[in-house]
Protein backbone atom coordinates (compact mmCIF):
# COMPACT_ATOMS: atom_id res chain seq x y z
CA UNK A 1 0.00 0.00 0.00
CA UNK A 2 3.07 2.20 0.05
CA UNK A 3 2.87 5.10 -2.36
CA UNK A 4 -0.88 5.17 -3.01
CA UNK A 5 -3.61 7.08 -1.21
CA UNK A 6 -6.72 5.52 0.26
CA UNK A 7 -10.06 7.09 1.14
CA UNK A 8 -11.14 6.87 4.81
CA UNK A 9 -14.40 7.70 6.53
CA UNK A 10 -13.29 10.40 8.94
CA UNK A 11 -16.04 9.66 11.47
CA UNK A 12 -14.53 6.26 12.25
CA UNK A 13 -10.90 7.37 12.49
CA UNK A 14 -8.78 9.64 14.64
CA UNK A 15 -5.27 10.64 13.64
CA UNK A 16 -2.42 10.53 16.13
CA UNK A 17 -0.29 13.15 14.30
CA UNK A 18 2.64 11.21 12.89
CA UNK A 19 3.04 12.16 9.21
CA UNK A 20 6.61 11.58 8.12
CA UNK A 21 7.89 13.97 5.45
CA UNK A 22 10.37 12.16 3.23
CA UNK A 23 13.29 13.92 1.49
CA UNK A 24 12.66 14.78 -2.13
CA UNK A 25 14.17 12.48 -4.76
CA UNK A 26 17.37 13.97 -6.10
CA UNK A 27 16.73 16.71 -8.65
CA UNK A 28 12.94 16.87 -8.24
CA UNK A 29 12.74 19.71 -5.75
CA UNK A 30 9.71 18.01 -4.21
CA UNK A 31 9.02 16.36 -0.88
CA UNK A 32 6.72 13.37 -0.53
CA UNK A 33 4.43 12.20 2.27
CA UNK A 34 4.74 8.50 3.11
CA UNK A 35 1.23 7.08 2.98
CA UNK A 36 1.71 3.79 4.81
CA UNK A 37 0.48 3.92 8.36
CA UNK A 38 -0.37 1.97 11.48
CA UNK A 39 -4.09 1.62 12.12
CA UNK A 40 -4.67 0.78 15.76
CA UNK A 41 -7.75 -0.43 17.60
CA UNK A 42 -8.35 -0.64 21.33
CA UNK A 43 -10.83 -3.47 21.82
CA UNK A 44 -11.12 -3.70 25.60
CA UNK A 45 -11.45 -7.20 27.03
CA UNK A 46 -12.12 -9.97 24.50
CA UNK A 47 -11.82 -13.75 24.58
CA UNK A 48 -8.71 -15.44 23.28
CA UNK A 49 -10.52 -17.44 20.58
CA UNK A 50 -12.10 -14.26 19.25
CA UNK A 51 -8.69 -12.58 19.13
CA UNK A 52 -7.24 -15.51 17.17
CA UNK A 53 -10.05 -15.29 14.61
CA UNK A 54 -9.63 -11.54 14.34
CA UNK A 55 -5.90 -11.84 13.77
CA UNK A 56 -6.45 -14.37 10.99
CA UNK A 57 -9.07 -12.15 9.33
CA UNK A 58 -6.91 -9.02 9.44
CA UNK A 59 -3.80 -10.91 8.31
CA UNK A 60 -5.69 -11.98 5.18
CA UNK A 61 -6.80 -8.39 4.55
CA UNK A 62 -3.19 -7.26 4.96
CA UNK A 63 -1.98 -9.85 2.45
CA UNK A 64 -4.54 -8.52 -0.02
CA UNK A 65 -3.45 -4.94 0.61
CA UNK A 66 -6.91 -3.90 1.80
CA UNK A 67 -5.72 -2.55 5.15
CA UNK A 68 -2.50 -0.94 6.33
CA UNK A 69 -0.39 -2.31 9.15
CA UNK A 70 -2.80 -2.92 12.04
CA UNK A 71 -2.07 -2.90 15.77
CA UNK A 72 -4.72 -4.58 17.93
CA UNK A 73 -4.58 -3.56 21.60
CA UNK A 74 -6.71 -5.33 24.19
CA UNK A 75 -6.81 -7.46 27.33
CA UNK A 76 -7.89 -11.06 27.83
CA UNK A 77 -9.72 -13.02 30.50
CA UNK A 78 -7.32 -15.41 32.30
CA UNK A 79 -5.65 -17.69 29.75
CA UNK A 80 -2.40 -19.63 29.34
CA UNK A 81 -0.82 -19.82 25.90
CA UNK A 82 1.83 -22.31 24.87
CA UNK A 83 4.07 -21.34 21.97
CA UNK A 84 5.80 -23.60 19.46
CA UNK A 85 8.70 -24.28 21.82
CA UNK A 86 6.64 -24.72 24.97
CA UNK A 87 6.93 -27.62 27.40
CA UNK A 88 3.74 -28.61 29.16
CA UNK A 89 5.81 -29.25 32.28
CA UNK A 90 6.13 -25.45 32.59
CA UNK A 91 2.42 -25.36 33.46
CA UNK A 92 2.58 -25.94 37.21
CA UNK A 93 -1.14 -25.91 37.98
CA UNK A 94 -3.30 -28.99 37.51
CA UNK A 95 -6.13 -29.00 34.98
CA UNK A 96 -8.57 -29.10 37.90
CA UNK A 97 -7.07 -25.99 39.50
CA UNK A 98 -7.08 -24.13 36.19
CA UNK A 99 -10.72 -25.07 35.64
CA UNK A 100 -11.66 -23.81 39.12
CA UNK A 101 -9.84 -20.54 38.42
CA UNK A 102 -11.52 -20.16 35.02
CA UNK A 103 -8.17 -20.28 33.21
CA UNK A 104 -8.17 -21.77 29.70
CA UNK A 105 -5.17 -23.16 27.79
CA UNK A 106 -4.34 -22.61 24.12
CA UNK A 107 -1.52 -24.12 22.08
CA UNK A 108 -0.57 -21.61 19.39
CA UNK A 109 1.97 -21.03 16.63
CA UNK A 110 3.92 -18.08 18.05
CA UNK A 111 7.49 -18.41 19.20
CA UNK A 112 8.40 -18.88 22.83
CA UNK A 113 7.20 -21.01 25.72
CA UNK A 114 4.24 -20.60 28.07
CA UNK A 115 2.85 -17.25 29.18
CA UNK A 116 -0.15 -15.89 31.04
CA UNK A 117 -2.70 -13.32 29.90
CA UNK A 118 -5.27 -11.78 32.18
CA UNK A 119 -7.03 -8.62 33.36
CA UNK A 120 -4.78 -5.61 33.82
CA UNK A 121 -2.38 -6.74 31.10
CA UNK A 122 -2.15 -4.86 27.80
CA UNK A 123 -1.87 -7.35 24.94
CA UNK A 124 -0.74 -6.14 21.52
CA UNK A 125 -1.12 -7.99 18.23
CA UNK A 126 0.69 -6.19 15.40
CA UNK A 127 -0.56 -7.43 12.01
CA UNK A 128 2.27 -5.91 9.98
CA UNK A 129 3.63 -6.64 6.52
CA UNK A 130 7.38 -6.95 7.03
CA UNK A 131 7.87 -6.06 3.36
CA UNK A 132 6.49 -2.59 4.09
CA UNK A 133 9.14 -1.93 6.75
CA UNK A 134 12.79 -0.99 6.40
CA UNK A 135 15.77 -1.29 8.71
CA UNK A 136 18.35 1.43 9.23
CA UNK A 137 20.26 0.39 6.10
CA UNK A 138 17.14 0.57 3.93
CA UNK A 139 16.70 -3.20 3.57
CA UNK A 140 13.50 -5.03 4.41
CA UNK A 141 12.96 -5.63 8.10
CA UNK A 142 13.38 -9.23 9.24
CA UNK A 143 11.53 -10.98 12.09
CA UNK A 144 14.37 -10.56 14.62
CA UNK A 145 14.72 -6.85 13.88
CA UNK A 146 10.93 -6.54 14.13
CA UNK A 147 11.03 -8.02 17.64
CA UNK A 148 13.89 -5.68 18.60
CA UNK A 149 11.79 -2.71 17.50
CA UNK A 150 8.83 -3.96 19.51
CA UNK A 151 11.11 -4.15 22.52
CA UNK A 152 12.29 -0.60 21.84
CA UNK A 153 8.72 0.70 21.69
CA UNK A 154 7.91 -0.88 25.05
CA UNK A 155 11.15 0.35 26.64
CA UNK A 156 10.22 3.87 25.54
CA UNK A 157 6.71 3.34 26.88
CA UNK A 158 8.14 2.51 30.30
CA UNK A 159 10.45 5.52 30.15
CA UNK A 160 7.47 7.76 29.47
CA UNK A 161 6.04 6.70 32.82
CA UNK A 162 9.35 7.19 34.61
CA UNK A 163 10.08 3.45 34.80
CA UNK A 164 13.53 2.21 33.84
CA UNK A 165 13.52 -0.81 31.54
CA UNK A 166 15.79 -2.49 29.04
CA UNK A 167 16.94 -5.74 27.48
CA UNK A 168 18.88 -8.69 28.85
CA UNK A 169 21.39 -10.27 26.50
CA UNK A 170 20.17 -13.57 25.08
CA UNK A 171 16.57 -13.13 26.26
CA UNK A 172 13.58 -11.72 24.44
CA UNK A 173 11.30 -9.19 26.09
CA UNK A 174 11.55 -6.08 28.24
CA UNK A 175 12.93 -6.14 31.77
CA UNK A 176 13.05 -3.84 34.79
CA UNK A 177 16.02 -3.87 37.18
CA UNK A 178 15.43 -5.55 40.49
CA UNK A 179 15.27 -3.74 43.85
CA UNK A 180 18.35 -1.71 44.54
CA UNK A 181 19.79 1.74 43.95
CA UNK A 182 18.57 3.32 40.71
CA UNK A 183 22.08 4.38 39.68
CA UNK A 184 21.56 3.96 35.93
CA UNK A 185 23.86 0.93 35.74
CA UNK A 186 23.12 -1.72 33.07
CA UNK A 187 20.63 -4.45 33.81
CA UNK A 188 22.24 -7.40 35.59
CA UNK A 189 23.34 -9.73 32.80
CA UNK A 190 22.51 -12.72 34.98
CA UNK A 191 18.96 -11.39 35.12
CA UNK A 192 18.40 -13.03 38.51
CA UNK A 193 17.04 -9.84 40.06
CA UNK A 194 15.47 -8.34 36.97
CA UNK A 195 11.74 -8.68 36.40
CA UNK A 196 10.08 -9.15 33.03
CA UNK A 197 7.45 -6.48 32.43
CA UNK A 198 6.74 -7.37 28.81
CA UNK A 199 6.78 -10.78 27.11
CA UNK A 200 7.10 -10.97 23.32
CA UNK A 201 6.47 -13.76 20.82
CA UNK A 202 5.43 -13.50 17.18
CA UNK A 203 4.47 -15.63 14.20
CA UNK A 204 5.23 -14.74 10.57
CA UNK A 205 3.37 -16.17 7.58
CA UNK A 206 3.55 -14.83 4.00
CA UNK A 207 5.51 -11.89 5.38
CA UNK A 208 2.69 -10.91 7.78
CA UNK A 209 3.23 -10.87 11.54
CA UNK A 210 0.74 -11.96 14.18
CA UNK A 211 0.68 -12.51 17.95
CA UNK A 212 2.91 -9.97 19.67
CA UNK A 213 3.44 -8.72 23.23
CA UNK A 214 1.94 -8.82 26.71
CA UNK A 215 2.68 -5.79 28.91
CA UNK A 216 1.85 -6.00 32.61
CA UNK A 217 0.13 -2.82 33.76
CA UNK A 218 -1.72 -3.76 36.96
CA UNK A 219 -1.88 -7.51 36.37
CA UNK A 220 -2.32 -9.82 39.36
CA UNK A 221 1.24 -11.13 39.38
CA UNK A 222 0.32 -14.06 41.64
CA UNK A 223 -1.39 -15.63 38.61
CA UNK A 224 2.03 -16.17 37.08
CA UNK A 225 2.53 -18.75 39.83
CA UNK A 226 0.42 -21.09 37.68
CA UNK A 227 3.36 -21.43 35.28
CA UNK A 228 7.07 -21.02 34.83
CA UNK A 229 6.80 -17.79 32.82
CA UNK A 230 8.39 -18.18 29.40
CA UNK A 231 10.03 -21.37 30.69
CA UNK A 232 12.61 -19.36 32.68
CA UNK A 233 12.45 -20.49 36.32
CA UNK A 234 14.87 -17.98 37.89
CA UNK A 235 13.38 -14.79 36.44
CA UNK A 236 10.46 -13.03 38.17
CA UNK A 237 7.78 -10.95 36.51
CA UNK A 238 6.87 -7.38 37.33
CA UNK A 239 4.33 -4.76 36.31
CA UNK A 240 3.97 -1.05 35.77
CA UNK A 241 2.04 -0.90 39.03
CA UNK A 242 4.87 -2.63 40.91
CA UNK A 243 7.54 -0.41 39.39
CA UNK A 244 5.70 2.88 39.99
CA UNK A 245 6.89 3.39 43.59
CA UNK A 246 10.52 2.83 42.49
CA UNK A 247 10.53 5.65 39.96
CA UNK A 248 12.98 8.49 40.26
CA UNK A 249 10.43 10.68 38.44
CA UNK A 250 7.11 10.97 40.27
CA UNK A 251 4.94 12.04 37.32
CA UNK A 252 2.29 11.04 36.50
CA UNK A 253 1.20 10.50 40.09
CA UNK A 254 -1.45 7.88 39.35
CA UNK A 255 -1.23 4.65 37.41
CA UNK A 256 -2.76 5.31 33.98
CA UNK A 257 -5.83 3.42 32.80
CA UNK A 258 -5.27 0.54 30.41
CA UNK A 259 -6.80 2.42 27.47
CA UNK A 260 -4.47 5.38 28.08
CA UNK A 261 -1.50 3.01 28.12
CA UNK A 262 -2.79 1.51 24.86
CA UNK A 263 -2.88 4.90 23.14
CA UNK A 264 0.62 5.73 24.32
CA UNK A 265 1.81 2.32 23.12
CA UNK A 266 0.40 3.02 19.66
CA UNK A 267 2.20 6.36 19.62
CA UNK A 268 5.50 4.71 20.53
CA UNK A 269 5.00 2.12 17.77
CA UNK A 270 4.54 4.99 15.32
CA UNK A 271 7.77 6.62 16.47
CA UNK A 272 9.83 3.43 16.45
CA UNK A 273 8.51 2.14 13.12
CA UNK A 274 8.50 5.66 11.66
CA UNK A 275 4.89 5.51 10.50
CA UNK A 276 1.79 7.63 10.96
CA UNK A 277 -0.68 6.27 13.51
CA UNK A 278 -4.42 6.27 12.89
CA UNK A 279 -6.91 5.26 15.60
CA UNK A 280 -9.84 3.19 14.31
CA UNK A 281 -12.93 3.19 16.50
CA UNK A 282 -14.04 -0.42 15.94
CA UNK A 283 -13.48 -3.63 14.04
CA UNK A 284 -16.58 -2.81 11.99
CA UNK A 285 -15.02 0.49 10.95
CA UNK A 286 -11.84 -1.31 9.88
CA UNK A 287 -13.88 -3.80 7.85
CA UNK A 288 -15.75 -0.94 6.21
CA UNK A 289 -12.46 0.65 5.16
CA UNK A 290 -11.34 -2.68 3.70
CA UNK A 291 -14.52 -3.18 1.69
CA UNK A 292 -14.07 -2.94 -2.09
CA UNK A 293 -14.98 0.44 -3.54
CA UNK A 294 -17.37 0.13 -6.47
CA UNK A 295 -18.18 2.89 -8.98
CA UNK A 296 -21.24 5.00 -8.26
CA UNK A 297 -24.46 3.76 -9.83
CA UNK A 298 -24.53 6.67 -12.27
CA UNK A 299 -20.93 6.09 -13.38
CA UNK A 300 -20.80 4.03 -16.61
CA UNK A 301 -18.44 1.06 -16.64
CA UNK A 302 -17.72 1.66 -20.34
CA UNK A 303 -17.90 4.58 -22.72
CA UNK A 304 -21.46 4.87 -24.10
CA UNK A 305 -21.86 4.28 -27.87
CA UNK A 306 -23.13 7.85 -28.33
CA UNK A 307 -19.85 9.21 -26.95
CA UNK A 308 -17.85 6.86 -29.15
CA UNK A 309 -19.74 8.11 -32.22
CA UNK A 310 -19.07 11.72 -31.25
CA UNK A 311 -15.40 10.87 -30.80
CA UNK A 312 -15.38 9.42 -34.30
CA UNK A 313 -16.85 12.61 -35.70
CA UNK A 314 -14.27 14.72 -33.89
CA UNK A 315 -11.40 12.54 -35.07
CA UNK A 316 -12.63 12.42 -38.69
CA UNK A 317 -14.29 15.79 -39.47
CA UNK A 318 -16.10 16.06 -42.78
CA UNK A 319 -14.43 18.11 -45.50
CA UNK A 320 -16.27 21.15 -46.93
Amino acid sequence: MRGRLRQYRSAALRVVPMYQIRPAPSGTGLATIETTMIQYLYLGRIGYDEALRLQAEIAELRVEGRVDNVLLLLEHPPVLTLGRNAHRSNVLASDELLARRGVTIHEINRGGDVTYHGPGQLVGYPIFDLRSLRNDSGSRLGPVDFVRRMEEAMIRLCAGYGVRAGRIKGLTGVWCPGPGPADGSPLDESGEKDGKICAIGIHVSRGITSHGFAFNVNTNLSDFGLIIPCGIPDHPVTSLETEFPRRAVQQPEQLPALEAVAEETARQFGLVFDEQVLAVESVEALRAQAAPVFPAEDTPLQVPPEVERLRGVENHPSQA
